[in-house]
């Protein structure tokens, strides 16, 4: 921002920015001092458009009075207490609210809830569930994950194991992965009646991959014996039922 003065430019050496080339960044930063409603105000008093909510995270507007309120009363009242072997009431009340309000229903079975800092952190939780169930059902060598190019899931060491974007993990060890071609295809994934003329051999790439790592004999392919089976997705979310064709030695998500 042009109008910094001097005496009041902040040091930014010391603060190591995500996702932003800091040098070109500290060299014209772009600094935000307050927002309201869906606006922020930078520090020689423009209005910039919060067109993202923040990153995602600020969906009911900025500055909302009434959220500020009840965020200083628990901060006066209970500011932090870990859930190690404890925990608190209010922690126990919004898992309950969370389940209850959950896509599908009781039939879902979305009634547990773990709570994270972070959509990252999110990620990685939902691997780690996700092998300790197969371990847990006695299906120990399913650990193989299978992502998707292109595939954004976080910046743990899991999440970009298996994300699909090459920038991220090119220069970071990852746990094995797989990758899948990306899905997103707006022009031939158009609605169309039956069954579609693109997409069907995206199933088939699924089949490829377990195969890879557990080989069979010739089988059908995975188009045309596509069942539910209780297999966990690793979203952000946990899903039960899923459709793939995954034998019991594969290892899978």
């Amino acid at each position: 921002m042009d109008q910094i003065s001097k005496t009041n430019a902040p040091v930014l050496e010391n603060f190591w920015m995500p996702f932003t080339a800091n040098r070109q960044f500290k060299a014209a930063p772009r600094l935000l001092a307050a927002a309201e409603g869906m606006y922020y105000t930078d520090v020689d008093g423009n209005q910039v458009l919060d067109g993202t909510a923040g990153l995602w995270c600020c969906n009911a507007g900025h500055g909302r009075r009434k959220i500020a309120q009840a965020v200083e009363r628990q901060l006066t009242t209970l500011d932090y207490a870990p859930t190690f072997q404890m925990g608190h009431p209010i922690a126990f009340d919004f898992a309950a609210k969370l389940a209850a309000n959950a896509p599908g229903g009781a039939d879902a079975k979305l009634d547990r809830v773990f709570f994270t800092g972070s959509g990252s952190e999110s990620v990685d939780t939902a691997l780690k569930i996700a092998i300790a169930y197969q371990r847990a059902i006695g299906q120990g060598t399913r650990t193989r994950i299978i992502g998707r190019e292109k595939g954004y899931h976080g910046v743990g060491f899991g999440g970009i194991s298996v994300g699909g974007l090459v920038n991220n993990r090119r220069v970071f060890p990852q746990i094995p992965a797989d990758h899948m071609r990306h899905t997103l295809d707006i022009e031939r994934n158009a609605f169309s009646k039956g069954l579609p003329a693109h997409g069907v051999e995206l199933a088939d790439d699924l089949e490829r991959l377990v195969q890879l790592h557990a080989p069979k004999p010739s089988q059908p392919s995975s188009s045309s014996r596509c069942r539910d089976r209780p297999v966990l997705s690793c979203r952000r979310r946990v899903i039960w039922k899923s459709c793939a064709p995954l034998p019991t030695s594969t290892a899978s998500c």
